[in-house]
């Protein structure tokens, strides 16, 4: 099924809009860490997302910061140090986290 566009090939539905910017397997997960828990650097991110791949992990939070989601710190120091934290854009998404949270918590069979 297609999802309509304008004569501009612009979306019209909000929710494909916002899928587009938040989906894939981890990216709402990596929001959600940062966004609850503070600043993570890389690894602390690989240990809390069991079964994610480097390459996938990288691609991920290069697109999160592409969209303005995240930020990216890189410390010049020997080895280096990258952490990434939420921005207030980024922010603006918890509202939508917490509450797929709360419905995972009640309908979820863990």
């Amino acid at each position: 099924m297609d999802t309509p566009t304008d004569q501009h090939g612009k979306l019209k539905c909000s929710i494909e809009y916002t899928l587009r910017k938040i989906g894939g397997k981890w990216k709402t997960v990596i929001l959600w860490h940062l966004g609850t828990e503070g600043t993570h650097r890389y690894n602390e991110l690989r240990r809390l997302l069991p079964g994610v791949a480097h390459k996938v992990l990288s691609q991920q939070l290069k697109e999160l910061e592409e969209e303005g989601f995240i930020n990216r710190t890189q410390y010049d120091t020997i080895p280096p140090k990258v952490e990434y934290s939420m921005t207030d854009l980024g922010m603006t998404l918890m509202p939508i986290l917490q509450q797929m949270h709360e419905w995972g918590n009640e309908h979820g069979d863990f």
